[in-house]
């Protein structure tokens, strides 16, 4: 036997693998759902249908993120029955998506929720007190983000709320009043057949809120300490619910800032349609801030095409973004 026989026995088989190809699998035709809740790994997703499934995220998505309210395609189990779990493999298209920043320093986003429509600010007037600033800063992201913004306040048994609205009657931002087991057909009637989501400080009634819209929805209610004035996280988990007068409800757990290093102030002029006709005789890189000297809004409110009190809203909103909750 020659050396080269000898050594030809030690010499690693050669693979047996598929010849690669550039076609992937299509999931045109896989269930497509709506991922309600996450937790540690597991995604609760609900299909069109009513039923319930538990996912996990494909190993061919990569690092793209899956977050509440996305819309997904699913291969695998997904009869939800028990102890069987099936995959997220596509995403679909979002239609608004949610942000913020850890604060205002960083400028990387941390998404959300997808696909809603409406953001509904929660507000108490008193215990704890309302802060203007973070209702503000919502607002914000709510323009940012492309969602209808509604402001909820809530425990108007203890103080009136006619002072705290008219701060924003010039921004034209809807708002309903409700108090403890009083009526909350207003509400209602802005929820109605919508996508919303909820947020707002720890202890301002967002779970008692969510129980009375939802009977069965059980979340957990906490109270407001006494000596800090500010409320304990009852909810700990963001939540979609189905509402039983039509649409769906996003409880997220509570909020001690709202970072907006990801907005762009020329983004967030768009969504005021009057003033942003307005800036277009701005001077190149204006941002439209108070401290501006030629602003064309300033020209606008000197000639009375818009209203002065609008203008100052829509700034003090802009200068939300720099400023610490």
């Amino acid at each position: 036997m020659s050396r080269y026989d000898e050594d030809a026995k030690y010499d690693r088989p050669k693979r047996r693998t598929r010849p690669r190809t550039k076609d992937r699998p299509t999931y045109d035709a896989a269930p497509i759902a709506s991922v309600i809740t996450r937790d540690r790994g597991r995604y609760t997703c609900v299909l069109d249908d009513g039923q319930l499934v538990t996912a996990m995220k494909a190993r061919q998505l990569g690092r793209k993120g899956v977050i509440v309210g996305d819309r997904v395609r699913l291969d695998g189990d997904a009869s939800g029955d028990k102890d069987t779990l099936a995959r997220i493999v596509e995403v679909e298209p979002r239609r608004t998506i949610l942000r913020r920043s850890a604060d205002d320093d960083d400028p990387i986003e941390r998404p959300l929720v997808a696909n809603a429509e409406q953001l509904v600010i929660v507000a108490a007037i008193a215990n704890p007190e309302p802060r203007t600033r973070l209702i503000d800063r919502c607002l914000v992201a709510a323009f940012d983000a492309g969602m209808r913004p509604l402001i909820c306040l809530t425990k108007t048994d203890l103080g009136d709320p006619d002072e705290l609205l008219a701060t924003y009657r010039p921004l034209g931002v809807e708002a309903v009043a409700t108090q403890r087991d009083g009526d909350l057909s207003a509400l209602v009637e802005q929820l109605r057949d919508r996508t919303s989501v909820l947020v707002g400080h720890s202890g301002v009634g967002k779970s008692t809120l969510v129980n009375a819209l939802v009977p069965d929805a059980d979340r957990a209610v906490g109270v407001v300490n006494d000596v800090t004035g500010r409320g304990r996280h009852t909810s700990t988990s963001t939540l979609v619910l189905r509402l039983p007068f039509g649409g769906w409800i996003v409880d997220t757990p509570g909020i001690r800032s709202f970072g907006l290093a990801h907005v762009d102030p020329q983004e967030l002029i768009k969504a005021f349609g009057d003033l942003a006709d307005e800036t277009q005789d701005c001077p190149r890189g204006c941002t439209h801030a108070e401290n501006e000297s030629n602003c064309a809004l300033d020209t606008a409110v000197a000639e009375g095409r818009v209203d002065a009190e609008r203008v100052a809203s829509y700034r003090r909103l802009l200068a939300s973004r720099e400023a610490r909750d």
